[in-house]
Parts: structure tokens; sequence; C-alpha cells
């Protein structure tokens, strides 16, 4: 009965999360719609962010290199092969995925800072080679006319295809996040010279880690593109790379569900503060600032301090980094 009621317990918020997203869509105007579908597909590129900050321990600041490879692969495919977008989907994952373990190979060698700087630097190299091939990539000027098929044309029809395919990548990330996989990655980022010493190949797992990372990446921008109708080389931009860090550390790094949370407010934020001023982003720096000083396990870790919610530790209890209240022996 107690393994039960920790089931429910454990997963009645994603569940809770995916009716509410159900009817959003009955109850609110066309805008709004577009509003949440961004919601939903920025918070897939947060939650495969958080493979590597949360999971892995490191900082990225290249993660929409893979973002931008998989927009425009989906663009490219779309546009001058015809191909359908659901087989976009798997090519984009696998492109990124391609991208992401070439650079990656270099990445893993290093941490903290170095680590954060090479992906950027690698992020930036994508950015240009993108930004120059007009030839190919259409340069400056991006690609336009990535038009969805029509049964999706409509923006409801958009937003239950996207809620689909991200609740399938989320259900992915989840069973990756839990498996031994993912709580040796979880070692890794408590204490990398143990984890080594133990006789784990610590560069292999993070690689294949960045992998992942990558591919999911990958996935969220397939989806970008056809709601955006277009892409540009600006996705690909370290500019972008920031909205993942900051949708992680507004929600939560150490909670699976953090940086959905964190896509809700990041999005809410945009949506209603550039309606006001074209300073949005100086309401999100300050917002951040609030968030690091006085919620350093973000929101996510706030509700999970008073109680509402269990996870399980990671490596002793109590010595969890996402916990932010004691725990009642």
């Amino acid at each position: 009965m107690d393994k039960k009621n920790g089931f429910l317990k454990r997963f009645r918020l994603p569940a809770g999360l995916f009716f509410v997203a159900l009817i959003l869509p009955l109850v609110v105007t066309e805008f709004w719609v577009h509003v949440f579908t961004e919601i939903i597909i920025l918070g897939l590129f947060a939650s495969a962010f958080n493979l590597i900050f949360g999971y892995m321990g490191q900082l990225s600041f290249g993660q929409a290199a893979y973002y931008g490879i998989g927009a425009y692969t989906t663009g490219l495919l779309m546009v001058k092969l015809q191909w359908p977008l659901i087989a976009c989907l798997p090519a984009s994952m696998i492109t990124a995925g391609l991208g992401a373990l070439i650079l990656g190979y270099f990445c893993v060698k290093l941490r903290g800072i170095y680590f954060a700087i090479l992906t950027m630097a690698f992020g930036q190299l994508v950015f240009f080679i993108i930004f120059q091939w007009y030839s190919f990539t259409g340069g400056d000027n991006g690609l336009q006319g990535i038009n969805p098929p029509v049964w999706l044309f409509k923006a409801n029809a958009y937003y239950y295809f996207s809620l689909a395919v991200v609740t399938v990548g989320m259900i992915l990330l989840y069973f990756i996040t839990e498996s031994p996989f993912g709580y040796t990655m979880k070692a890794i980022r408590d204490n990398t010279e143990r984890t080594e010493f133990i006789g784990i190949n610590v560069q292999r797992y993070m690689l294949i880690n960045f992998v992942i990372s990558g591919m999911f990446c990958g996935l969220a921008g397939a989806l970008w593109g056809p709601f955006n109708r277009s892409v540009a080389p600006d996705l690909c931009s370290w500019q972008n790379s920031g909205h993942p860090v900051f949708m992680a550390v507004m929600g939560g790094p150490y909670h699976f569900l953090g940086p959905m949370i964190g896509s809700v407010i990041f999005t809410f934020l945009n949506a209603f503060v550039t309606g006001f001023t074209e300073y949005w982003p100086l309401v999100s720096g300050l917002v951040m600032i609030i968030v690091v000083l006085l919620m350093p396990g973000g929101l996510f870790g706030i509700i999970k301090s008073k109680g509402y919610f269990e996870t399980k530790a990671v490596v002793l209890e109590g010595n969890n980094p996402g916990d932010t209240g004691d725990k009642k022996k």
C-alpha cells in the first residue's frame, strides 16, 4: 500500500500537468495556444540541456547549436527535398546527435569553466557556418516557408502534435535519468574522482550523455521550425544557449520537471513583458538574480522543501544538492 501511495505521490504532478495541457486549447484563445506550444517545445530543449547541467554537473553554453542543427535539418529536408515532417524528426535527432558526438569528443576532456567556454566556442562555430553558408542554409536570411502539413496547419492541431512528441521525449528522458546510466551521471556530478576510482570511464559516459542531450535538443529544434514557419542563424547563437540555462535554474536543475516549469516562467515573462517594454531581458535578469539569491534550488526546490513531492536521494539521504530543507529522520 505504501509503495502504491508513493508511486501516486511521485507522479501526480506530471499527470496533473499533462491533464492541464490537454484541456488548455479548449479554454484559451489562439494567441495563448501559440504561447503554450512554445512553452512545451522550449521545455523539451531545457530538459535536454539539463542532462548536462543538472545531471552531469557541467555548464554548457553551446546547446543552441544542436537545437539549431535540428531546426535546419527539418527545414532543409522539408523545403528542398519535400520530406514529411514525421520523417524529419528522427533525421534531425540523428544529425544533431552526430554534431554533438564530434564536438562533444573534445568538450568532455575538460571540466568546469573550460568545458563551458569550449562548448560556447563550438556553438559559435556552428553559428558562423550557418550564417555564412548562403548557398545551403540561406545565410543570414535563414530558411523561409517551412510549413507543416495541412493537417497540422491550425494552431490547436500543431499544439497537440507537439504535446504528443514532447511527452514521448520527456518519458524517454525520464527513463534515461532513472536508469543505471542516469545514476552514474549523478555520481559523476557529485564526485568525479571517486567515480573514476571505482573503474567507470567518466569521459565515455559524459560523451554518451552529451550526445543524448544533443539529440533531444535537435528534436526540440525540429518542432520549432514548422511552428515558426522559418529558421534563422540566431537559433544557434550563444545568446540562445542562455535560454535553457535560465529555464533550468529558474525551475530547479536537480529535479526532472524543473526545466519544464522554468520554461513556463520564461515564456510567460517573454509574452507579458514584451507587451510593455522592449527591455524584457532586463526584467528576466532581475528575476534570475532573485532566484539565485533567494531560491538556489529553483522553484521546484521550494516545492520539494515543503514536502509536496518526493524524489529519490542521489547518493546519500540528505545529500542531494537539490534539497533545500532538512529531511526528517
